[in-house]
């Protein structure tokens, strides 16, 4: 029986190519949870790999398709594409590599909304399909650099129309690890230095990408403290519609 792909990536997570882009990822998802607030903060796949740990969320677990051990957090053994919480139930949700890796990233998308409460976040992370690595695992003959065949990446601008069709609005995001295909830790280290002309230069060639979008809910309201004082009417902000990309940044706009 072939092992699912999430199980492969996995693995691929202890080799060069996987630990370069696992502490760039690591450091992007700790910024994009750490001020995510609620109850309920759930890691779908990869349990052993703690993405969770820079938010302050009381209650934290993971969702995996198959048991582990030694984990310091709740394990729910479950299918992604049939989580087992209730509706709007769960405040911060993240997902590293888990559409591409799933046989139904649809369905996996439409649970997520399902489960988040309105205003919940969700952070998934992918392997960017028009990078120099996608190149690699596109032209025939080569040894797969990363575990995930081509076809089955997701691309940033095929992801925001999924978030579209189900109310997730883009809150931001990065591209990031602009190191040309290597398969050692001796290449990576030489080509350290694409890394910030990378980001600076072509930032949507990242290997990987981070985005975090919100679930928005019509007629939803946060409840807050009723003001009895009346305040004066604030100027309006002139709105200026920015790029997609910073084009000196690795930021991914709205």
């Amino acid at each position: 029986m072939e092992q699912p792909l999430i199980l492969e990536l996995e693995e691929w997570l202890g080799t060069p190519q996987g630990r370069y882009v696992a502490a760039w990822e690591q450091a992007q998802f700790n910024g994009m949870v750490a001020n995510a607030f609620g109850y309920h903060a759930i890691q779908i796949g990869l349990p052993h790999w703690d993405l969770l740990q820079a938010n302050r969320i009381p209650f934290k677990a993971c969702v995996s398709i198959e048991s582990a051990s030694g984990l310091s957090r709740p394990l729910v053994v479950a299918e992604p594409e049939n989580l087992p919480f209730d509706s709007q139930s769960v405040d911060l949700l993240i997902l590293p590599h888990g559409l591409e890796c799933a046989p139904d990233p649809h369905q996996v998308l439409r649970e997520i909304e399902r489960v988040l409460v309105p205003e919940g976040r969700v952070v998934i992370s992918g392997f960017n399909p028009w990078s120099l690595w996608g190149l690699h695992e596109r032209l025939p003959g080569l040894d797969p650099l990363v575990p995930v065949p081509a076809p089955l990446q997701v691309s940033l601008p095929r992801l925001k129309d999924w978030f579209k069709l189900l109310s997730f609005e883009l809150d931001r995001g990065r591209f990031g690890c602009y190191v040309p295909p290597s398969f050692t830790e001796a290449w990576l280290a030489r080509w350290s230095f694409m890394e910030k002309a990378g980001d600076r230069w072509w930032p949507v060639c990242g290997a990987v990408y981070v985005v975090a979008a919100v679930k928005r809910v019509a007629g939803a309201r946060l409840v807050g403290p009723t003001w009895t004082r009346a305040r004066k009417p604030a100027r309006r902000a002139a709105v200026i519609a920015g790029r997609q990309f910073n084009k000196h940044s690795g930021d991914i706009r709205k």
